[in-house]
Protein backbone atom coordinates (compact mmCIF):
# COMPACT_ATOMS: atom_id res chain seq x y z
CA UNK A 1 0.00 0.00 0.00
CA UNK A 2 1.19 3.59 -0.17
CA UNK A 3 0.83 6.21 1.95
CA UNK A 4 1.11 10.07 0.81
CA UNK A 5 2.63 12.38 3.44
CA UNK A 6 2.75 16.22 2.63
CA UNK A 7 4.92 18.20 4.55
CA UNK A 8 3.39 21.66 5.92
CA UNK A 9 1.03 23.06 4.63
CA UNK A 10 1.24 26.97 5.00
CA UNK A 11 -1.09 29.56 4.55
CA UNK A 12 -3.39 29.91 1.30
CA UNK A 13 -0.54 29.11 -1.07
CA UNK A 14 -0.33 26.05 0.37
CA UNK A 15 -3.73 25.37 0.54
CA UNK A 16 -4.50 25.95 -3.02
CA UNK A 17 -1.49 23.77 -3.91
CA UNK A 18 -2.90 21.24 -2.11
CA UNK A 19 -6.17 21.67 -4.06
CA UNK A 20 -4.56 21.97 -7.20
CA UNK A 21 -2.37 18.60 -6.99
CA UNK A 22 -3.76 16.24 -4.78
CA UNK A 23 -6.38 14.32 -6.49
CA UNK A 24 -4.00 13.99 -9.24
CA UNK A 25 -1.39 12.50 -7.02
CA UNK A 26 -3.86 10.30 -5.52
CA UNK A 27 -4.96 8.80 -8.52
CA UNK A 28 -1.56 8.45 -10.45
CA UNK A 29 0.65 7.08 -7.42
CA UNK A 30 -2.16 4.99 -6.54
CA UNK A 31 -1.81 6.39 -2.72
CA UNK A 32 -4.50 4.56 -0.20
CA UNK A 33 -4.02 6.67 2.89
CA UNK A 34 -3.67 10.77 2.58
CA UNK A 35 -2.20 12.48 5.37
CA UNK A 36 -1.16 16.36 5.95
CA UNK A 37 0.66 18.40 8.93
CA UNK A 38 -1.53 21.95 8.57
CA UNK A 39 -0.84 23.60 11.74
CA UNK A 40 -0.07 26.54 9.69
CA UNK A 41 -2.92 26.37 6.69
CA UNK A 42 -4.72 28.80 8.14
CA UNK A 43 -2.82 32.41 7.48
CA UNK A 44 0.49 31.12 8.21
CA UNK A 45 0.26 30.50 12.05
CA UNK A 46 -2.49 27.98 13.38
CA UNK A 47 -5.46 26.49 12.12
CA UNK A 48 -9.49 26.67 12.40
CA UNK A 49 -12.30 24.65 12.20
CA UNK A 50 -13.33 26.38 8.56
CA UNK A 51 -9.82 25.59 7.12
CA UNK A 52 -9.88 22.01 8.96
CA UNK A 53 -13.07 21.40 7.25
CA UNK A 54 -11.83 22.75 3.60
CA UNK A 55 -8.87 20.52 3.63
CA UNK A 56 -10.48 17.41 4.87
CA UNK A 57 -12.97 18.02 1.83
CA UNK A 58 -9.84 17.98 -0.79
CA UNK A 59 -9.15 14.14 0.06
CA UNK A 60 -7.27 14.26 2.89
CA UNK A 61 -7.73 11.40 5.38
CA UNK A 62 -6.15 13.22 8.93
CA UNK A 63 -4.44 16.30 9.58
CA UNK A 64 -1.43 16.29 12.03
CA UNK A 65 -0.26 19.39 13.71
CA UNK A 66 2.61 20.68 16.50
CA UNK A 67 2.75 23.27 18.97
CA UNK A 68 0.95 26.22 16.39
CA UNK A 69 -2.37 23.84 17.20
CA UNK A 70 -3.25 25.93 20.13
CA UNK A 71 -2.68 29.65 18.15
CA UNK A 72 -6.72 29.74 17.51
CA UNK A 73 -8.75 30.23 20.06
CA UNK A 74 -11.74 28.72 18.66
CA UNK A 75 -9.97 25.54 17.79
CA UNK A 76 -10.17 24.30 21.41
CA UNK A 77 -13.62 23.11 21.22
CA UNK A 78 -13.63 22.16 18.12
CA UNK A 79 -10.70 19.40 18.43
CA UNK A 80 -12.72 16.67 20.82
CA UNK A 81 -15.07 16.92 17.98
CA UNK A 82 -13.01 16.05 14.69
CA UNK A 83 -10.94 13.16 15.54
CA UNK A 84 -9.16 13.57 11.80
CA UNK A 85 -7.27 16.57 13.43
CA UNK A 86 -4.41 15.40 15.77
CA UNK A 87 -2.70 17.25 17.78
CA UNK A 88 0.87 16.03 19.29
CA UNK A 89 -0.14 13.05 21.93
CA UNK A 90 2.81 13.95 24.39
CA UNK A 91 0.77 17.55 25.46
CA UNK A 92 -0.88 17.10 28.66
CA UNK A 93 -3.81 14.60 28.75
CA UNK A 94 -6.06 17.44 30.38
CA UNK A 95 -5.76 19.32 26.53
CA UNK A 96 -8.21 18.95 23.92
CA UNK A 97 -7.58 16.40 21.19
CA UNK A 98 -5.97 13.47 20.58
CA UNK A 99 -2.37 12.22 18.93
CA UNK A 100 -3.59 8.74 18.01
CA UNK A 101 -6.10 8.49 14.94
CA UNK A 102 -6.92 4.49 13.59
CA UNK A 103 -8.49 4.41 10.21
CA UNK A 104 -9.64 1.96 7.73
CA UNK A 105 -7.33 3.18 4.50
CA UNK A 106 -8.78 2.92 0.89
CA UNK A 107 -7.48 -0.15 0.57
CA UNK A 108 -9.48 -1.55 3.69
CA UNK A 109 -6.15 -1.78 5.40
CA UNK A 110 -5.57 -0.68 9.35
CA UNK A 111 -3.89 2.40 10.00
CA UNK A 112 -2.58 4.14 12.81
CA UNK A 113 -1.57 7.94 12.62
CA UNK A 114 0.60 8.72 15.34
CA UNK A 115 1.45 12.60 15.97
CA UNK A 116 4.13 13.29 18.33
CA UNK A 117 6.02 16.69 19.41
CA UNK A 118 9.69 17.18 20.17
CA UNK A 119 11.63 18.84 23.25
CA UNK A 120 14.49 20.64 21.92
CA UNK A 121 14.11 23.86 21.57
CA UNK A 122 10.03 23.39 22.00
CA UNK A 123 7.42 23.67 24.22
CA UNK A 124 7.56 21.97 27.45
CA UNK A 125 6.01 18.60 26.77
CA UNK A 126 5.96 15.02 28.02
CA UNK A 127 8.75 12.87 26.62
CA UNK A 128 7.73 11.59 22.99
CA UNK A 129 10.00 8.84 23.23
CA UNK A 130 7.71 7.24 26.54
CA UNK A 131 4.93 8.53 24.89
CA UNK A 132 5.28 6.57 21.56
CA UNK A 133 5.96 3.55 24.16
CA UNK A 134 3.16 4.16 25.72
CA UNK A 135 0.48 4.51 22.18
CA UNK A 136 2.41 1.02 20.61
CA UNK A 137 1.63 -0.66 23.88
CA UNK A 138 -2.16 0.36 23.91
CA UNK A 139 -2.30 0.21 19.93
CA UNK A 140 -4.25 -3.35 18.67
CA UNK A 141 -1.57 -5.75 17.28
CA UNK A 142 -3.45 -6.38 13.77
CA UNK A 143 -2.78 -2.26 13.31
CA UNK A 144 0.67 -2.93 11.31
CA UNK A 145 0.68 0.43 9.63
CA UNK A 146 1.71 2.91 11.94
CA UNK A 147 2.77 6.47 10.69
CA UNK A 148 4.73 9.10 13.03
CA UNK A 149 4.76 12.44 12.59
CA UNK A 150 7.02 14.02 14.65
CA UNK A 151 6.80 17.67 14.63
CA UNK A 152 10.45 19.09 16.20
CA UNK A 153 13.23 20.85 15.85
CA UNK A 154 16.36 19.54 16.17
CA UNK A 155 17.69 16.92 13.64
CA UNK A 156 19.42 15.39 16.46
CA UNK A 157 16.40 14.58 18.35
CA UNK A 158 14.03 13.53 14.97
CA UNK A 159 16.67 11.12 14.20
CA UNK A 160 17.32 9.83 17.39
CA UNK A 161 13.49 8.85 17.62
CA UNK A 162 13.63 7.65 14.14
CA UNK A 163 16.40 4.98 15.52
CA UNK A 164 14.41 4.40 18.87
CA UNK A 165 11.17 3.02 16.42
CA UNK A 166 12.81 1.48 13.64
CA UNK A 167 11.47 -1.78 13.63
CA UNK A 168 8.27 -0.72 15.75
CA UNK A 169 6.64 1.76 13.11
CA UNK A 170 5.92 2.08 9.71
CA UNK A 171 6.94 5.37 8.85
CA UNK A 172 8.74 8.05 10.78
CA UNK A 173 9.07 11.54 8.84
CA UNK A 174 9.40 15.30 10.49
CA UNK A 175 7.82 18.23 10.14
CA UNK A 176 8.67 22.00 11.92
CA UNK A 177 11.59 22.61 10.07
CA UNK A 178 9.73 23.84 6.83
CA UNK A 179 12.97 22.93 5.00
CA UNK A 180 12.97 19.04 2.99
CA UNK A 181 15.73 17.17 3.75
CA UNK A 182 17.78 14.60 1.57
CA UNK A 183 18.58 11.96 4.04
CA UNK A 184 15.40 10.19 2.95
CA UNK A 185 15.85 6.56 3.52
CA UNK A 186 14.10 2.81 5.33
CA UNK A 187 16.08 1.60 8.32
CA UNK A 188 17.47 -1.87 8.98
CA UNK A 189 14.35 -2.34 10.52
CA UNK A 190 11.59 -1.65 7.96
CA UNK A 191 10.76 2.15 9.28
CA UNK A 192 10.55 4.62 6.25
CA UNK A 193 12.15 8.06 7.54
CA UNK A 194 13.10 11.56 7.01
CA UNK A 195 14.11 13.86 9.00
CA UNK A 196 11.80 16.83 7.41
CA UNK A 197 9.20 16.63 5.05
CA UNK A 198 9.20 20.25 4.09
CA UNK A 199 6.85 22.95 3.31
CA UNK A 200 3.63 23.06 0.92
CA UNK A 201 3.82 26.56 0.72
CA UNK A 202 5.84 29.87 -1.12
CA UNK A 203 9.61 29.08 -1.74
CA UNK A 204 9.80 32.97 -2.47
CA UNK A 205 10.21 33.33 1.30
CA UNK A 206 11.77 32.93 4.82
CA UNK A 207 10.00 29.52 5.20
CA UNK A 208 6.54 30.99 4.15
CA UNK A 209 6.72 34.63 5.38
CA UNK A 210 7.29 37.47 3.47
CA UNK A 211 11.16 38.24 3.25
CA UNK A 212 11.35 41.87 4.17
CA UNK A 213 9.74 41.36 7.82
CA UNK A 214 11.88 38.38 8.78
CA UNK A 215 15.00 40.24 7.47
CA UNK A 216 14.33 43.29 9.53
CA UNK A 217 13.82 40.96 12.76
CA UNK A 218 17.27 39.91 11.97
CA UNK A 219 18.75 42.92 11.22
CA UNK A 220 16.93 45.31 14.33
CA UNK A 221 15.60 42.13 16.88
CA UNK A 222 12.81 43.97 16.93
CA UNK A 223 9.09 42.81 16.63
CA UNK A 224 7.25 42.51 12.96
CA UNK A 225 4.26 41.58 11.85
CA UNK A 226 5.12 38.61 9.40
CA UNK A 227 2.87 38.00 6.55
CA UNK A 228 2.54 34.58 4.77
CA UNK A 229 4.45 34.62 1.29
CA UNK A 230 2.55 33.69 -2.23
CA UNK A 231 4.95 33.52 -4.88
CA UNK A 232 6.63 30.22 -6.25
CA UNK A 233 5.05 27.75 -4.53
CA UNK A 234 5.18 24.32 -4.13
CA UNK A 235 4.05 21.23 -2.95
CA UNK A 236 6.26 18.52 -0.83
CA UNK A 237 5.71 15.56 0.16
CA UNK A 238 6.88 11.65 0.92
CA UNK A 239 5.29 8.47 -0.25
CA UNK A 240 5.54 5.63 1.76
CA UNK A 241 5.06 2.06 0.37
CA UNK A 242 4.34 -0.80 2.73
CA UNK A 243 3.92 -3.84 3.14
CA UNK A 244 0.53 -4.17 4.72
CA UNK A 245 0.63 -7.81 6.44
CA UNK A 246 4.20 -7.10 8.17
CA UNK A 247 3.51 -3.06 8.73
CA UNK A 248 7.54 -2.38 7.13
CA UNK A 249 8.23 0.29 5.14
CA UNK A 250 9.24 -1.14 1.67
CA UNK A 251 10.52 2.14 -0.20
CA UNK A 252 10.12 6.09 0.41
CA UNK A 253 10.21 8.48 -2.35
CA UNK A 254 10.18 12.00 -1.88
CA UNK A 255 8.03 14.26 -4.31
CA UNK A 256 8.15 18.24 -4.92
CA UNK A 257 5.59 19.46 -7.12
CA UNK A 258 6.07 23.01 -8.42
CA UNK A 259 4.24 25.99 -9.40
CA UNK A 260 5.00 25.10 -13.01
CA UNK A 261 3.44 21.54 -12.64
CA UNK A 262 7.00 19.82 -12.75
CA UNK A 263 7.15 17.02 -10.42
CA UNK A 264 10.49 15.95 -8.99
CA UNK A 265 10.42 12.33 -7.35
CA UNK A 266 13.36 10.43 -5.79
CA UNK A 267 13.14 7.42 -4.60
CA UNK A 268 15.08 4.85 -1.94
CA UNK A 269 14.32 1.25 -0.94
Amino acid sequence: MNILFIGDIFASAGRNAVAGHLQEIISSRHIDLAVANAENAAGGFGLTPLVTEELLSMGLDVLTSGNHIWDKRELMDYLPRQERLLRPANYSSDLPGRGVYVTKARNGVLCAIINLQGRTHMPITNCPFREADRILSELDPDVKIRFVDFHAEATSEKMALGWYLDGRVTALVGTHTHIATSDTRVLPGGTAYQTDAGMTGSYDSVIGVEKPAVLRRFLTALPVRMEPAKGSVELHAVIVEADEQTGRAVSLSRLTVCQDGTIWESSRP
